[in-house]
């Protein structure tokens, strides 16, 4: 019933017949009228998840067991709300950078209705007020704890585009319609809010290339949480979305989805939590390229070793293999741009003579290694020196970034009592930095 009155006082709708039945047999009674089919061997519980509402399994479930399905007239998108006609027909208007207009635009008329068909199902989604995303700290302490992840660039991106779509698209589309939109949802407040429930909780379909690929939300899938070795897929078919275990579930433990794979810095920026260490095996960390250009910077002596720099960096943008604002990606096994780092590094470090040999060519030569493996990092101690010096420097660099350094992390998760202080987005970030810095500090180790 909490749920309930948080989603009202939200939507701002009116009181009906339902607003004392508990959320959860509400929303399976929705359920059962729109043919979502649960399988009798899960059920939705508080009980029993890592956050908020989930999916546990009441009786244990065997790899490949449908778990639900959801009808494609369940769906919530802009083609399955009240409002679809008016979508349809304003679509060259409501176009945007981020293609969510639409959507977005379905859930605030649809979350202010008294008698929406989706009520049920907006009972259990989370209170918009307490959503976890950085997007919703206090500037000063987004970057004092996530300066150096890549999270503070990120969200300023975010804000900036949601406050020019809510501005020149999206409130003077509601005030053109104020019959279909009531004044307390034509809020930037509510649709920074609902951005980040769409960046969170909604599912992309794969399509074809000629169609845009918009979001929409499934209710029942939206409902899981997500780990890296997760036990559940999303399928798609011509009639429904099922959600199939792919390995078994014993009774009593969370089902959980995937939300792809996700770094620790993009699980904390997109969805409000992280996987803590070593949990995610998709952690990632990010080497700017730009960085990798500084470091060799600084390893010029004289102005025609710097203009010869520029060259060979020039010469990188054309060949697409860098940018201003791109970055070289390592995982925790495996670099992720291997192709983009390792023809860098090359680039950056080959004698004069050899990178105008190498630009004649316009950067083709003999392939000697099979690009479909990538590159281990295991294998990072058998580039050249040179390679491997600037990559280190690289890596030193990247970690000046950060307002701390490892030892003070490890500090941090040795000392329970410490630790147990922290705020949870103070541990939430230090899972973050901590992750991120592990990997950096291994290619130090490689690198040396």
């Amino acid at each position: 019933m909490a749920a309930e009155s948080k989603r009202r006082r939200v939507a701002g709708s009116a009181d009906g017949g339902d607003a004392d039945l508990d959320p959860v047999a509400g929303f399976l009674s929705w359920c059962r009228q729109v043919g979502l089919e649960l399988s009798p061997k899960v059920a939705v519980s508080r009980q029993g998840t890592v956050a908020g509402y989930g999916m546990v399994a009441h009786d244990h479930v065997q790899a490949g067991e449908l778990l639900f399905a959801v009808p494609r007239a369940a769906l919530l998108s802009p083609n399955t709300c009240s409002i679809s006609a008016l979508l349809e027909r304003e679509q060259s208007a409501l176009q945007s950078q981020s293609g969510w207009v639409p959507l977005l635009l379905a859930l605030l008329h649809e979350l202010q209705a008294p008698a929406s068909f989706w009520n049920p199902y907006f009972a259990l989604w989370p209170d918009l007020g307490r959503l976890q995303h950085p997007m919703f700290w206090p500037e000063d302490e987004r970057r004092r704890l996530l300066q150096g992840t890549g999270v503070p660039e990120a969200v300023e991106k975010d804000l900036i585009n949601i406050d020019s779509e809510f501005h020149s698209i999206v409130l003077p589309f509601m005030e053109a319609h104020p019959d279909l939109f009531s004044p307390r949802v034509r809020s930037l407040e509510l649709y920074q809010q609902l951005v980040a429930l769409v960046m969170a909780y909604s599912f992309q379909e794969d399509v074809e290339e000629k169609e845009p690929n918009s979001p929409l939300m499934v209710p029942a899938a939206d409902i899981l949480n997500h780990i890296a070795d997760h036990n559940a897929s999303l399928e798609f078919s011509a009639d429904c979305f099922r959600m199939v275990a792919t390995q078994p579930i014993p009774k009593g433990h969370e089902i959980f989805n995937t939300y792809g794979q996700m770094a620790n810095w993009q699980l904390i920026h997109m969805y409000g939590f992280v996987e803590p260490y070593p949990g995610n095996t998709n952690d990632t960390a990010d080497i700017q390229m730009v960085t990798v250009r500084e470091a060799a910077l600084r390893g010029t002596k004289v102005e025609a070793e710097r203009l010869l720099l520029k060259e060979r960096w020039d010469f990188l943008c054309k060949l697409e293999m860098v940018g201003e604002e791109g970055a070289f990606v390592i995982g925790q096994e495996a670099v992720l741009t291997d192709e983009e780092l390792l023809t860098t590094l090359k680039v950056l470090c080959m004698p004069p003579e050899e990178f105008r040999e190498f630009k004649d060519q316009d950067g083709w030569e003999d392939a000697n290694r099979d690009e479909d493996d990538g590159l281990p990092v295991t294998d990072i101690p058998k580039l050249r020196a040179s390679w491997r010096q600037l990559l280190r420097d690289s890596v030193l660099l990247t970690l000046d970034t950060y307002a701390t350094d490892l030892q003070t992390e490890q500090d941090l998760l040795a000392n329970k009592e410490v630790h147990a202080k922290l705020s949870c987005r103070e541990q939430q970030a230090l899972q973050v930095r901590y992750g991120q810095k592990m990997i950096l500090h291994r290619l130090l180790e490689l690198t040396r």
